[in-house]
């Protein structure tokens, strides 16, 4: 049976943002609001964001020939941007078949819950909250936002494109911490309270790397296979600061 699936994939989350500081400090501070000027699309790597990057890169550079991504697919937001462009720069762009930014990488919509903390949806939005509590994160859709079921839908057309474009090739994907979960969820068929429970466990790192390798022994055609979750060692290797830290806005475990 014909391989569907690329030989490998790569699910990255950007580097530290400076949304990611500035969140820490207004919940640190007990705040209702982030203190972000731009929107959330806009909100570019910190310095340290950017560090994280070039170590993630130079690892991905070092990998034999066979081993390196040979196609990188990225959210349009500029913290995923500018992760992914610093990693291409690694690699080299010649040495890559396809870079591509995709919308439907993009972080996960907050809606009117943008930019508050979790003092700020409780205080702002009480019943929202409650309701939050009543439902949990994987079906809760703020208004103007997205649930988690609404970001594994559109990420279910993201894999279409993945096996119909790339298939047989090395494919690593910039974005967020939702769609690294999110896409785990898809790749290793979960249900709801799996994929709650490996967030629950603790957030994704920044510029850490999930990874699967496609095995045709397994399977009518073949599965792909997880090999890393949440990978850090070239950022630990290089004495890199390891940030886990959520996405903005803030709210509270399911």
């Amino acid at each position: 049976m014909e391989q569907k699936w690329p030989q490998d994939i790569w699910l990255v989350r950007h580097g530290q943002s400076s949304g990611n500081v500035a969140r820490d400090a207004a919940e640190a501070a007990a705040g209702h609001l982030i203190d972000i000027a731009e929107r959330d699309v806009d909100v570019p790597l910190s310095d340290l964001g950017v560090q994280q990057s070039h170590a993630l890169g130079d690892w991905f550079a070092s990998l034999p020939d066979h081993k390196r991504p040979n196609v990188v697919l990225h959210s349009p937001y500029v913290r995923a941007a500018e992760t992914a462009r610093i990693i291409i720069k690694a690699i080299g762009r010649d040495n890559l078949m396809t870079v591509q930014v995709d919308e439907r990488l993009r972080e996960k919509e907050f809606g009117i819950l943008d930019r508050l903390t979790t003092h700020g949806i409780s205080h702002k939005y009480p019943e929202l909250y409650e309701q939050r509590q009543h439902v949990g994160k994987f079906y809760f859709r703020p208004p103007g936002g997205e649930s988690w079921c609404d970001v594994i839908l559109r990420l279910r057309s993201v894999l279409d494109t993945i096996t119909r474009e790339y298939c047989k090739e090395r494919v690593l994907i910039v974005g967020h911490q939702v769609t690294v979960n999110c896409f785990r969820y898809l790749f290793e068929r979960l249900d709801e309270a799996r994929i709650l429970d490996i967030d629950r466990a603790g957030d994704v790192p920044n510029c850490s790397a999930t990874s699967y390798s496609f095995d045709r022994t397994l399977g009518k055609r073949g599965k792909l296979v997880l090999q890393t979750a949440n990978f850090v060692a070239p950022l630990l290797e290089t004495g890199t600061p390891i940030t886990v830290q959520k996405d903005i806005p803030a709210a509270p475990k399911a």
